[in-house]
Formats: C-alpha cells, structure tokens, sequence
C-alpha cells in the first residue's frame, strides 16, 4: 500500500488513519455518546486488516478509555501500528479538564499515556491544544527532553497556528501538525499548509468527513436525534443556517461518490487527500462496518471536473 514519509520522523504512514475520538465514549467534556469497546476494537483490528497503519488518540478522549482501548486493541499483535497520542488537557481528582502545558503536568501525561497503551514509547506525541499560550515554551521544552530520554519517538503539534509553530521550532523540530481540515473548513489553506511544506513538517488533519456531515449518513432528523451528550448538538455547524448549506454540500459529494459506486464520506476524504501538504488523514470510526465503508478511501483519488464541480 502507498505510504508517505511524516515530515521529518522516519515514520512512513498510509493515505487514512484511524480516529479514536468517539470510542472514548461518553465521560468528557466533548464526546460523541455511548460506544460499545467490542465494537471499537473490532474497528481498530479490521482497519490493520486492510493495511492501515497508524491510530490516532489522546488521554481527553473519554478521559483516558480511548487509549486504554487502543492498548488492548494492539496487545499482543506482532506487528504493531504507529500509535499517536496527545497532552495539554488533563484532569485531577475532581476529573474536570483542563489545559496544562506545565513541565511536571507534561511528565505525568506521558507516563500515563505510556501505562494505558501498554507501551514502552510513544509513536508521536502532541500537544493537543497550544493553550495556555504563555506555556508552549515550557510545555514544548519539556517533551524535546522526554525524546531524548528515549520516551518519545518524535514529537508533534495539533491546532497550532504558524506563529505558535515558529516559537515551538525555536527549541525543537515539529515533525508534524494536526489540524481541522474538510471541505467545509478550509481555513489552513491560507497559511498553514504552505508554512508546513516550507518547513517539512507532515499534515495529518482531523475531521475531514467535518464529524459527519460529509458522510453521506447526515440529515436534519440525524442531528435532531444525536444523544444529548453529543457535542454536535451545541456546534455551529449543526444549527442553521449553516447545516443546510453543509447538507447540500454532502448531496454534492453523494452524487460524485455514487457515480463511482461509493458513499459520500470516501469523496470527502478524496478532498481532503487532494492537496500535496497533506501526509494522511484522521477517520474516525466507531465499528468494523463503517471502516469497511471508508477503506476505499486509501485509492480512491478525484478528478479534475469532479474538483471543479465541488468549486475548486
């Protein structure tokens, strides 16, 4: 299968690689509902199945069960996927999250991350969210040092801007930037993207399926049944008079997809995957089906007129 080197690190990643957010299930302050484990590790082990090759989690995604699923999830297989996790939101007793980019904060994230995935270094690690903005230096500091100390394969950035890249570059190389990308946000285009070709840092955006929307499943009788718990309820996104106009956009996507024999989400991935900058992209999924549904997403390319008919 075609893979692409992630930025400067030695790592070499397929086209899609598999998100973790939702089978966090539903403690925390952003979560996606009620998830069975059975059917997050099922989805986990047919996505190496079918040869993709990394995961994507982080300790917020259900406040530690999503990388406690990924750990059981690859316990014990011979050959191991690249495991990406994060830091900068914790929790204490209260179990309350919030951001924290101080160094002792940093160590402990990492020795946790490292106990639930039941490994002995972490693929990638990221700062989740450059916040508090004050704290980057500190924060970033300090997992240049746990790299050295063999903790660490290589460390990353998600949701930075070029300006927060610029400063964390001043002490230590980025080997990549995780950032929203679909068709719906487009906003690194201006700026982000040509600073990370620039620089040789690797692009693995989350969302390009815009949390659903793009997936061909979505409709207005959908978003009214999402479980109370679902953040979507409360995104902009979701509400008008924004969802009628991302709705039609997804009708756009059916229509290229389906002349092709494949559902809207594999389009909308296509779109994202277009773009040079981009190493892979993040699909979250949350069973074994849907990530049969996607995986011809790993092929599956657009064409110039079908571009020009999404307005490229």
């Amino acid at each position: 299968m075609q893979t692409r080197p992630l930025g400067r690190s030695d790592m070499k990643i397929t086209p899609l690689g598999i998100g973790t957010w939702a089978i966090g299930g539903p403690d925390g302050n952003y979560n996606w509902g009620p998830q069975d484990d059975k059917d997050s590790i099922a989805a986990i082990h047919k996505a190496l199945d079918i040869g993709i090759n990394w995961i994507d989690t982080a300790p917020a995604y259900g406040k530690g069960h999503s990388e406690e699923v990924v750990g059981k999830a690859i316990k014990g297989l011979g050959t191991k996927p690249y495991v990406f996790t994060k830091n900068s939101l914790a929790w204490k007793e209260d179990r309350v999250i919030f951001n924290c980019l101080k160094a002792d904060s940093i160590r402990k994230e990492c020795e946790d991350s490292l106990r639930r995935l039941g490994v002995e270094a972490l693929d990638l690690w990221q700062i989740h969210w450059p916040n508090p903005d004050a704290d980057i230096e500190e924060g970033w500091g300090e997992m240049a040092r746990l790299q050295k100390a063999g903790k660490l394969r290589w460390i990353a950035v998600s949701n930075f801007s070029v300006a927060q890249m610029k400063r964390a570059q001043a002490i230590a190389p980025i080997a990549s930037l995780q950032p929203p990308y679909s068709a719906i946000r487009r906003d690194i285009e201006a700026e982000i993207l040509p600073f990370c070709a620039k620089e040789n840092i690797g692009v693995i955006p989350y969302s390009p399926m815009q949390a659903g929307l793009l997936s061909g499943r979505m409709s207005k009788e959908r978003v009214e049944n999402l479980a109370l718990t679902d953040w979507r309820r409360n995104n902009d996104n979701f509400k008008e008079p924004k969802l009628s106009k991302n709705l039609a956009l997804q009708e756009v996507f059916k229509m290229i997809g389906a002349r092709r024999g494949q559902p809207a989400g594999v389009a909308a991935i296509a779109w994202v995957l277009r773009r040079p900058e981009i190493t892979g992209a993040i699909v979250g999924v949350r069973n074994a089906k849907q990530v049969e549904e996607l995986a011809p997403a790993l092929e599956f390319r657009l064409s110039i007129e079908e571009l020009k008919e999404l307005g490229d």
